[in-house]
């Protein structure tokens, strides 16, 4: 379960030219394993902050972020936990970093230390279920931005995480992209 336990978070004045104001204000909430929440919200009302905060990227000003158990401040649980949330971002250019799509689906499954043979059996299945099967060979570069948000969350799939946050992370399919991807 990902607990939000009275999380409050500001940007310190290092990182915006405005006095801090809370992002977050006293947010308690819970999510479970294979539970499906949407969260709504207008621009800078704090969703991508609140994601970010799912697996440890931020961490609270005030109140804890907990995942099955684990707090997101305590470094020593961080890898863990990033294991287990796995976040894909609204703009893929941030997450895809390889020179094929098989190498950028690859690369996080690598990163777990995982044999060459279930590597290449994730990034088979993950491609499969994004319906980026044929692509393989492709430069991510080269793909369309629906084309690289499905090889982003691919490459989140193929870690096979417990929880699965997306960030907008569809903005850029067409309807049917969606439909087919959800």
């Amino acid at each position: 379960m990902i607990e939000f336990r009275n999380v409050s978070f500001w940007y310190s004045e290092e990182f915006t030219s405005e006095r801090p104001q809370e992002i977050l204000n006293n947010i308690t909430f819970s999510l479970r394993e294979r539970e499906f929440v949407v969260l709504l919200g207008k621009n800078g009302s704090g969703k991508s902050t609140l994601a970010k905060h799912c697996n440890g990227l931020l961490l609270p000003k005030r109140g804890e972020v907990l995942v099955d158990g684990m707090d997101t401040r305590k470094e020593e649980y961080l890898w863990e936990i990033r294991r287990k949330v796995g976040l894909v971002f609204q703009n893929p250019d941030n997450q895809l970093i390889a020179t094929t799509v098989e190498e950028d689906v690859a690369f996080g499954p690598e990163n777990l230390g995982l044999p060459p043979a279930e590597i290449r059996l994730r990034v088979e299945e993950a491609l499969e279920i994004v319906g980026m099967r044929g692509y393989e060979r492709k430069e991510p570069h080269t793909l369309s931005g629906g084309q690289k948000q499905k090889v982003a969350i691919a490459g989140v799939l193929a870690m096979h995480p417990d929880y699965l946050v997306l960030d907008e992370a569809t903005s850029m399919l067409d309807p049917e992209g969606r439909e087919e991807l959800m």
